[in-house]
């Protein structure tokens, strides 16, 4: 049986490790509203963004998936939506859709309850009500099995493949080991080992679906005349020691671990229980990082080698560097130091195991370096043009 820790359990069976008020604003128009709610209502979060209106097609589409996969992550315990009331996400569908979770949802709009002023103080009181009616939820012993962690990389240098990934790649087998799921995703930088991966797909046709979507971003960024490889390595992964797009990619894809791949799901699509899983995505961390909370992952291990602050608003996320200098000038943003196995005095399976001790003690309600600063960074990832 797997160990267990303690969680909040929700309505549809899911556990959270953390309990935010998410406020959502369905288009760029009531950000700010929901910014100053979060300002005046202590535990809250919102999700600031650029998009919901102007917007068709698949390109609408994704921003509403993006915005109710994120009120629907197990790690926010109630939702309000805030809309203009003309945008062109539906903020009446994305409630219901979010209220599918059992979870409280509220929703109103800045034009019918007569402008910004009256919004925030309506609001505030909402957000206030809804915020005492949360920290009345206490955490019950769920298992381990119910853990879905996503595993991204950025800022990589050459410590990125020889400690802190294959580090993160031993925690994530330690997890699938007690029954959980992890998800790894940014397709772009999995090009020149997609093999590697496609050959660990559970079916040829698991298989097929990893090329596919690799082919398809390659058109993608080919349609708007560049090439990937001139923007991949990044000239901070150049100046880090990394030479080649192939030689990022078999860094990157050891910090998923040896487990076989279960399936492959699309950019925010709802992650699996139990096993290992690609999801397509661009390696930008903070679009990548989004969707992958869209999709339910409880937790996001980050490993980098320059260093980089990048949190999340409604999963923590864990800091991991093989890089002593950047650990001891970034000591406030990083939370695990792996470089030890560059200097011979650790191995692989210590550094693995002080990784998933880390992620129990973050599951178990550990703060992140990333939540301690507030970092709260969200983006969506966008398929078209603007209207």
């Amino acid at each position: 049986m797997s160990r267990t820790f303690l969680a909040y359990e929700r309505p549809n069976g899911e556990i959270g490790i953390r309990n935010h008020l998410l406020i959502i604003p369905t288009v760029i128009c009531s950000n700010q509203v929901c910014n100053r709610i979060m300002q005046m209502v202590p535990g809250t979060v919102a999700i600031p963004h650029q998009h919901g209106c102007s917007q068709i097609g698949a390109d609408k589409t994704r921003t509403f998936e993006v915005l109710a996969g994120t009120g629907k992550n197990p790690n926010v315990g109630a939702v309000i939506i805030i809309s203009l009331g003309c945008e062109v996400v539906d903020p009446i569908a994305l409630a219901e859709e979010i209220r599918k979770t059992g979870k409280p949802v509220e929703v109103f709009d800045i034009q019918s309850i007569g402008g910004s002023v009256k919004a925030i103080a309506y609001g505030t009181e909402l957000a206030k009500r809804m915020m005492t009616e949360l920290e009345k939820q206490e955490k019950v012993p769920v298992p381990l099995n119910k853990l879905k962690v996503a595993v991204k990389c950025g800022g990589s240098d050459a410590t990125s493949g020889l400690a802190s990934n294959p580090a993160l790649g031993a925690a994530a087998d330690s997890l699938i080991s007690e029954g959980g799921s992890i998800v790894i995703g940014e397709t772009t930088e999995i090009i020149g080992a997609e093999h590697l991966l496609a050959e660990r797909c559970v079916t040829p046709d698991i298989s097929d679906r990893l090329y596919y979507m690799v082919s398809r971003f390659d058109k993608e960024v080919e349609r708007m005349g560049a090439d990937m490889r001139g923007g991949n390595p990044s000239p901070g992964n150049i100046a880090g020691g990394l030479s080649t797009i192939e030689e990022k990619s078999l860094g990157c894809i050891s910090k998923c671990g040896k487990a076989p791949i279960q399936g492959v799901i699309e950019y925010a699509e709802s992650i699996p229980e139990n096993g290992l899983y690609f999801m397509d995505s661009p390696g930008n961390d903070i679009e990548c990082v989004s969707g992958m909370a869209a999709g339910g992952a409880h937790i996001v291990c980050f490993t980098t080698g320059r260093g980089t602050p990048t949190g999340a608003a409604v999963v923590p996320v864990i800091k991991i560097t093989g890089n002593k200098m950047t650990f001891q000038k970034m000591e406030d943003n990083m939370d695990v130091d792996v470089s030890d196995m560059l200097d011979g005095t650790a191995s692989l399976e210590q550094a693995g195991e002080r990784v998933w001790q880390e992620i129990v003690d973050v599951a178990e309600g550990k703060w992140t370096k990333a939540e301690v600063l507030g970092h709260q960074e969200f983006s969506i990832n966008r398929i078209g043009p603007s209207l």
